[in-house]
């Protein structure tokens, strides 16, 4: 069993963790985008578009468990699934 204290850390480093995945995604958001700016390739926009929903279904997760009075765990993947759709439907349709 872990102590207080060891419990708090634990929960310390899980929010470190999702605030991370939630700035990797972020970049990975805008370097995607970036890049279908400069060289207009269909699927790096379907795949930024779907990593900004993993973006935002990743800030859900943050905001989820640092509010003790959010109770977020359908809308947080909400995004995450449209994310996915868009991801899908352009790798079907954009590779024909």
């Amino acid at each position: 069993m872990l102590s207080g204290c060891g419990r708090k850390i634990l929960s310390n480093m899980a929010d470190f963790v999702f605030v991370l995945c939630a700035l990797t995604s972020l970049t990975c958001t805008i370097l995607l985008l970036r890049s279908y700016h400069r060289g207009r390739a269909r699927l790096l926009l379907w795949s930024g578009i779907a990593f900004a929903g993993f973006t935002l279904g990743n800030i859900l997760l943050v905001v989820d468990t640092l509010v003790p009075a959010a109770d977020l765990p359908l809308l947080r993947s909400v995004p995450v699934l449209v994310g996915l759709l868009v991801l899908i439907y352009g790798l079907v349709w954009e590779t024909k």
